[in-house]
């Protein structure tokens, strides 16, 4: 278990001495596989569909915030849905402007969450993501989860619809329009796991503020049991089925994975817990304070053995001249 501990000290010290590389590095990384993915799921406009294009939003996406790449992230979707539906990428545009709206105005910096949530789902683990915002962003985080749930499902209504959105020319466009959003808002899929992610991502953050020990890895456990919970109800009064084997899978995934963020952010060491207790002119302070777990790396000293310095040629012999 030490070995682990070294090692998690030794990544925080790499990312602390090479951070200004680290962090551009992990953006750039982030926004390819953001704009991959929207690439080979859509691809409809082919001038968007290339690495090329790929590499030079990452590019510009690696020395600017998260919101950036959200906003250009929904620029390509929407191009994407263009060469599609008329129709529907207005109505798209209406659920992104929404969304940013509503994201703006509570909690804008998350946008990160808005383009790791579609993204986790689309890996098959969509219960880590309401668990691993539980545990590290404030209680307005859920909607930027929710509305990320929300796009990954109107992103696969529009992949697996594409030939009929392109084909329906001969609705009328307002008929259109209309039949569009009654389908989507009649997805109870979409309902029940934007109901799961919230839950899921209450659960988390209201177990972890808890003043107990070992409330994070507690958190983690009730959130996974929440979720699973919440799909079942859904199950029930929705008639919404979820293939048991996926449902397992995301959910073991989730938590390993969620246990691993725990490992290297909130490791702390209880059994040196300290209470202390203090007061103003107003207020008398109980603080239960519990530090985090810190290894000394090992200093590593390379000591030679070897023979006898051997002198140079102008070097004078030490004896000569003692008496």
């Amino acid at each position: 278990m030490t070995g682990l501990w070294v090692f998690r000290e030794k990544l925080r010290s790499i990312y602390a001495s090479y951070d200004v590389f680290i962090t551009p590095a992990i953006r750039f990384v982030f926004g390819f596989v953001v704009f991959h993915t929207l690439n080979s799921n859509l691809g409809a406009m082919a001038r968007l569909n290339s690495v090329l294009v790929e590499l030079v939003l990452s590019l510009v996406c690696c020395i600017l915030p998260y919101g950036v790449m959200a906003f250009l992230a929904g620029l390509v979707l929407l191009a994407h849905v263009s060469s599609i539906s008329l129709e529907m990428t207005m109505i798209l545009f209406a659920a992104l402007l929404i969304v940013a709206v509503i994201y703006n105005g509570i909690q804008p910096q998350d946008s990160y969450l808005l383009l790791l949530t579609p993204l986790f789902f689309h890996l098959r683990i969509p219960y880590a993501i309401p668990i691993l915002a539980g545990l590290s962003c404030g209680l307005s985080s859920v909607v930027s989860v929710c509305c990320g749930t929300a796009l990954f499902y109107i992103m696969q209504y529009i992949r697996q619809n594409m030939g009929n959105l392109s084909g329906e020319a001969s609705l009328e466009a307002a008929e259109q329009l209309v039949q569009i959003a009654r389908t989507l808002l009649s997805n109870r899929l979409m309902v029940v796991m934007i109901a799961t992610c919230a839950v899921g991502f209450l659960a988390v953050y209201l177990v972890r503020r808890l003043p107990v020990n070992f409330s994070w890895a507690i958190a983690i456990v009730v959130g996974a049991l929440a979720q699973t919970a919440a799909i079942f109800i859904g199950d029930f009064m929705f008639d919404v089925s979820v293939p048991m084997g996926q449902l397992l899978a995301g959910l073991v995934l989730s938590v390993l994975l969620a246990a691993v963020y725990h490992f290297f952010v909130f490791a702390v060491d209880y059994t040196r817990t300290e209470y202390v207790q203090f007061e103003d002119d107003d207020y008398y302070y109980y603080v239960k304070a519990v530090p985090k777990i810190a290894i000394s790396l090992p200093d590593v000293k390379v000591q030679r053995y070897g023979g006898a310095k051997k002198r140079g040629p102008e070097e004078p012999d030490q004896h000569v001249g003692r008496v």
